[in-house]
């Protein structure tokens, strides 16, 4: 006994709809895992710099002063990008990869503090921004 043309060509149909679903919600949590590299690479910098802050009452000239690890594989690296004297208020900026997933890759993400580094924000806020909101973890929405 075998399968007729028909019961193989629903098969094949059925195959066909769910392929269409799954590839692009595979995308998207592929650029999102991505992403999320970015977020902890430049989280790793929010207490040596809040330390540096809290000792010298300035913001570091670099983020090789206080962070180890700047590069991934995804993230192309991360910099300092604002950093105003002893007003508190600092921006560090992490940028994807071009080998990324296409729908972020080159973009950027910023993390940034106001208050010497005791509350950090993961905003897609401001020219230097360019990830999409739905592709950032739940943190950084």
């Amino acid at each position: 006994m075998g399968f007729t043309l028909i019961e193989l060509m629903i098969v094949v149909a059925i195959i066909g709809i769910l392929a269409a679903v799954a590839i692009p919600a595979y995308q998207d949590y592929t650029a999102r895992a991505q992403v999320s590299e970015a977020v902890e690479l430049m989280s790793g910098g929010k207490t040596p710099y809040a330390e540096w802050f809290s000792d010298k009452g300035v913001w570091p000239t670099s983020t090789s002063s206080v962070m180890g690890n700047t590069i991934g594989k995804y993230v192309q690296g991360v910099q300092q990008l604002t950093a105003q004297g002893s007003t508190g208020v600092l921006q560090i900026m992490a940028t994807m990869r071009t080998t990324a997933s296409k729908l972020v890759a080159g973009g950027t993400l910023m993390l940034e503090t106001g208050d010497g580094g005791k509350t950090w924000t993961c905003s897609n806020t401001g020219a230097n921004s360019t990830i999409l909101s739905k592709y950032r973890p739940s943190a950084c929405r």
